[in-house]
């Protein structure tokens, strides 16, 4: 069967809508009844597809009470929902927090990820990540407990349903982030991960030199019943790419890191040996 395609911002959307529809305390079939739509319409909408009007939207949101500020944002959702790309503005300025990543990775059934100056960000621990956030440039403007503790709940995406993959480059390994107890602490938990048999890890040595992931980090996202999607991050926003001709390039990035990269068991040999 094909993939069907659903948009990001789609889906956030959609995510929107059932939450205001949960809201009410009725079912899809009740609240579609009172505004004579077909049960089905209304299960499009709410799995990111359109199908309505935005007439037939603001009915819906009113007939949900939404408030306001909520049925603008959604309104504002709607009109780029049939867009192939979906840029965010994060309201706590940490582009890693945003609520559509988080819901997209649950989404997934494999995520592969590219690093190449810091750990991965769902293999980092919280002492890890204070260390970062104490030299970053936010440092004064972010409750840096709130990030941490933000960070270390997107964790539970570890899951044997999905399987990731990880490049890092030996950089990232070896760049002081913190004490070295902190240091010693991360590289550790990532051998313990790696062991996971849905946990891939690789790495790209520093002596292989230029490499294919130069321009920089992102994740890949694939599902079993949409298209996939990349997702890239800077230090004030936060870019889904969807359409064809990008994702092409990132997974070609990908295909050449494979073989760029040690294998798996090569990869721990080394983290083992910046340990020792």
């Amino acid at each position: 069967m094909p993939k069907r395609f659903s948009s990001v911002v789609g889906r956030s959307f959609g995510d929107g809508v059932r939450d205001a529809i949960r809201s009410t305390g009725l079912t899809q079939r009740q609240i579609a009844e009172l505004l004579d739509w077909e049960e089905a319409k209304l299960s499009d909408l709410v799995n990111g597809k359109g199908g309505v009007t935005e007439v037939e939207l603001a009915m819906l949101l009113g007939l949900c009470r939404v408030p306001a500020e909520d049925a603008r944002y959604l309104l504002a959702l709607f009109r780029e929902s049939r867009e192939k790309g979906f840029l965010v503005f994060p309201e706590d300025g940490i582009p890693d927090q945003v609520r559509s990543l988080i819901d997209q990775e649950r989404l997934a059934n494999k995520i592969t990820i590219w690093s190449m100056n810091v750990i991965p960000g769902p293999l980092q621990i919280p002492d890890y990540i204070r260390a970062l956030i104490e030299r970053s440039v936010r440092a004064k403007t972010v409750n840096a407990e709130e990030v941490v503790a933000a960070k270390t709940a997107r964790q539970g995406i570890f899951h044997y349903s999905r399987d990731f993959i990880f490049y890092v480059h030996e950089q990232a390994l070896r760049l002081p982030v913190g004490s070295p107890k902190v240091m010693q602490d991360q590289l550790l938990h990532l051998l313990a991960m790696g062991n996971r048999n849905y946990i891939t890890m690789r790495v790209v040595p520093s002596s292989f030199g230029a490499h294919a992931g130069l321009s920089g980090s992102f994740r890949l996202l694939n599902y079993e019943k949409y298209e996939p999607v990349v997702f890239t991050e800077t230090e004030n926003t936060s870019l889904f790419v969807e359409d064809k001709a990008s994702l092409t390039t990132y997974v070609d990035v990908l295909k050449l890191l494979d073989g760029q990269a040690l294998d798996a068991e090569q990869s721990k040999e080394l983290i083992t040996s910046i340990l020792a």
